[in-house]
């Protein structure tokens, strides 16, 4: 039952949602990317420290450029959160997997070395890109349209960060430190950004909202992590979708979010294809000889929240 630690993940990640659409009325995205990337990354320093694990690395620049795509993501995804109903920014984050297959069926294809999933992968995208167009129907406004355009383009700098936190986990890098990395570029870039849009005056609701997106984060990744190390690994990745339908009920409850029937086959359609991806990726594993599989827990420390 270990994989169950998903679905804790799962809900972790659509209240954090919940508390960055609150927070977004009160602050800027720079500022909550700021204040849940700071309290991220004292938690996890102070995890690191108590384990004896040092945030030393001899592989900065490729810590560097995989916080840099997993920022942007982050970034990204709090503003679509902003702009549109909180289960369509969860689920238009949560195209990931489907942008690792066409980047990995890309390069495959670039390389010579396509096998016969191709096709697989290639009806599941196609698939997803029905659901997002069911999802973002002709008739939603201006708005919307600009925040899903804004949600799908998070989803694919979330893919390039899982390409890179993969690489990370072949050079043997503890998932913490990835992790600290990632928080500490997020808790800079967040810097950044308020030196240009100044800083709001807290309230203790917006502060309160802020700690909980930090916490809620942290909790998330660490719930995600012990899933892919001590659950079953498909199971597990396709109980992460559970998150959509968290999302969804938040929306109905909190902001009366009304979805109507094109709307929920859109999220059906991107959800069966992420399934369908991680089960074809999952084959493809199995049928070739196997590398060490710790990578798995440190792609998990990149989403969704990423």
């Amino acid at each position: 039952m270990q994989s169950l630690w998903m679905l804790f993940a799962a809900f972790s990640f659509s209240l954090m949602g919940v508390g960055v659409k609150l927070a977004s009325e009160m602050y800027t995205t720079g500022e909550i990317v700021f204040y849940r990337s700071m309290i991220s990354m004292l938690i996890i320093w102070a995890i690191l420290a108590s384990s004896g694990i040092s945030v030393r690395t001899p592989h900065m620049t490729t810590h560097i450029k995989r916080s840099l795509f997993g920022v942007t993501a982050l970034m990204l995804w709090f503003t679509s959160i902003s702009l549109l109903p909180l289960a369509t920014a969860m689920t238009l984050n949560y195209m990931s997997p489907v942008w690792i297959a066409l980047i990995v069926g890309a390069g495959a294809a670039l390389a010579g070395t396509a096998g016969g999933a191709d096709r697989k992968l290639i009806g599941a995208i196609v698939m997803s890109f029905a659901g997002v167009i069911c999802l973002l129907q002709p008739s939603v406004g201006k708005d919307q349209l600009t925040g899903g355009l804004v949600g799908l383009i998070s989803g694919m700098f979330t893919a390039l960060a899982y390409v890179e936190v993969r690489q990370l986990g072949q050079l043997g890098e503890p998932e913490g430190r990835i992790v600290f990395y990632f928080s500490l570029v997020g808790t800079l870039a967040g810097v950044v950004w308020m030196m240009f849009s100044g800083v709001s005056s807290h309230t203790w609701h917006g502060a309160g909202l802020l700690l909980g997106i930090g916490i809620l984060a942290t909790l998330g990744q660490t719930a995600m992590t012990r899933a892919y190390k001590r659950g079953n690994t498909l199971l597990t990745a396709n109980l992460q979708y559970a998150g959509i339908v968290f999302s969804s009920l938040w929306g109905m409850m909190i902001w009366n979010d009304a979805l109507n029937w094109l709307s929920w086959l859109g999220m059906g359609l991107i959800i069966a294809s992420g399934i369908a991806t991680t089960l074809t990726r999952a084959r493809e594993s199995t049928s070739q000889p196997t590398a060490a599989t710790p990578v798995k827990s440190a792609e998990a420390e990149v989403h969704p929240e990423v």
